[in-house]
């Protein structure tokens, strides 16, 4: 699959997303959002692939749905058609979680709207000094709960300053957006792609069906209570322990040598 509306790279089984309208802070348009929808749900069946990083061109990550392109269609629509375009964006939302694979966003510049709910959705963010997040839907007269921001934003940085961040829709600068956890490294400017991609490249050269493990088990069990987790998480462990990757690890132990984990090709 060759992506028509952004770039598309493979470095050491690394899919490598870059959104390419950096004159428009890499807004993103119709047909970007549908896309990329498909795109990570293409991603998901693909076993050459074992990690992905998503990162804009230029100075922006991601400055959200493109005024000028989405914006006057919104309005000439009924409410039919506004939630056939709602359901796009929270179904992007809904891929990235899905996919089986760690995502890591690369965050340069500005990150706001969509593009803040993007960052949310990858399981890390590497942001750097220049990097700005900010959930700005009310400040265009719309709910703080877009695409999931509702959802995703309390798990990761507490309900307090979720409703802060939605409510006001208030943009944070990278000290702010570390100190309430919303970034998981922080780096210098010029070193937000290249240690994204480092990372993504440790997390693919780790157990691919674990990674998976892990990611499902996490969005998963966020609706169970902590007795039926503690069981799923038996059960999933129990699952891990038949993998080959498993054996590899403890063999590798002994051998003292670095795991070949199945799958890896590094």
């Amino acid at each position: 699959m060759t992506p028509q509306h952004f770039n598309y790279r493979i470095e050491n089984q690394v899919g490598i997303i870059t959104l390419n309208r950096a004159d428009r802070l890499n807004a993103l348009t119709f047909a970007i959002y549908e896309e990329l929808r498909d795109f990570f749900v293409w991603l998901d069946g693909r076993d050459d692939i074992r990690a992905i990083v998503i990162n804009g061109e230029g100075r922006a990550f991601c400055s959200g749905g493109d005024v000028e392109d989405i914006i006057g269609e919104l309005f000439a629509r009924d409410m039919k058609g506004l939630l056939e375009f709602t359901r796009v964006t929270g179904a992007l939302i809904r891929n990235i979680r899905r996919v089986d694979k760690p995502v890591v966003a690369a965050i340069q510049g500005v990150a706001v709207g969509a593009g803040a709910v993007i960052s949310l959705a990858c399981d890390l963010r590497v942001a750097g000094p220049r990097a700005k997040f900010g959930f700005i839907f009310p400040q265009v007269g719309l709910c703080g709960a877009d695409m999931g921001s509702a959802y995703l934003l309390p798990r990761i940085v507490g309900l307090g300053h979720a409703s802060d961040l939605l409510f006001t829709g208030d943009i944070i600068r990278i000290d702010r957006a570390v100190e309430i956890g919303l970034v998981n490294r922080s780096v210098e400017e010029g070193e937000e792609f290249s240690t994204a991609l480092e990372l993504a490249k440790k997390l693919a050269a780790g157990p691919a069906f674990a990674h998976a493990m892990t990611k499902k088990m996490i969005e998963d069990e966020a609706s169970l209570s902590l007795e039926e987790a503690i069981e799923a998480e038996a059960q999933a462990q129990a699952i891990c322990m038949q993998h080959s990757d498993f054996r590899e690890a403890y063999d590798s132990w002994v051998e003292k040598r670095a795991p070949r984990f199945e799958g890896y090709e590094g």
